[in-house]
């Protein structure tokens, strides 16, 4: 099943977009050809940038002070293990407790590097990071695999908070929803969502033998999803027939 992930929301957008790019520079990070750590420097920049944005370290930690409260109201359940619920709890304040003991914007740290920034500046250039463009990043580059990786998880370490507190608040949004299996006829799916409940995010999984893509659009009241199929030249064209798959909305 391929999985689709659609934000109702701006702060969800850029969470996701962070999300995806920590998840690609841990994989990179593990690998050991240059070129992967070529990339996995130009992901550390884009996490940068989107983190640049100036009220998302006070939205992360609104977020996790929000779910503690929420789970701290339900001790009282006897059908809530405490335990588990503890553990929870004290994941969250570890995260909240890192990222809030962060001064600045995460990964300011690393704009005082001097060698990193003129890898920066130049590596949106079209091969502006080449050998005689950057000749000390060409020696990091042939430098012993393990040395590079050492390399870049000190410079991960800055922004590791702000990566452990989303990856535990996107996994609590996604506990939330429960699956449910919907039919598109002729290629269209529409669903009225119901009031007084706001959902943040809606999670698609289609079979890839269908081979579907569907379009996904929304708000606090419809949500509606349009069925694609690529023709020869890979452009994505309405499809008309009828087609099962599963969405689950999260809250």
């Amino acid at each position: 099943m391929i999985l689709y992930e659609y934000p109702f929301n701006e702060r969800l957008r850029t969470y996701l977009r962070l999300e995806h790019l920590f998840r690609r520079l841990g994989e990179l990070i593990g690998r050991t050809h240059p070129s992967d750590h070529h990339f996995a420097l130009v992901t550390i920049f884009e996490i940068m940038d989107v983190a640049a944005r100036v009220d998302l370290k006070s939205d992360v930690l609104k977020d996790l002070e929000k779910q503690k409260a929420l789970l701290d109201s339900y001790r009282s359940n006897p059908s809530i293990s405490t335990e588990l619920l503890d553990q929870i709890v004290g994941r969250l304040d570890q995260c909240f407790a890192a990222l809030n003991a962060q001064t600045g914007k995460t990964g300011q740290n690393l704009t005082e590097n001097d060698w990193l920034m003129a890898i920066r500046s130049r590596i949106s250039i079209p091969g502006g990071t080449c050998g005689f463009d950057l000749p000390a990043y060409h020696a990091w580059q042939h430098k012993d695999s393990r040395d590079r990786q050492l390399a870049l998880e000190g410079w991960t370490a800055s922004l590791s908070p702000l990566a452990d507190a989303l990856f535990v608040l996107m996994q609590m949004l996604r506990d939330t929803g429960v699956p449910q299996r919907v039919a598109a006829e002729h290629g269209q799916f529409q669903q009225n969502l119901p009031t007084g409940r706001t959902f943040q995010l809606l999670r698609l999984r289609i079979d890839p033998a269908l081979d579907l893509v569907p379009e996904i659009s929304g708000n606090r009241l419809l949500l509606s999803v349009r069925l694609m199929r690529a023709d020869a030249n890979g452009k994505l064209q309405p499809c008309q027939d009828d087609a099962a798959f599963e969405i689950t909305l999260c809250a």
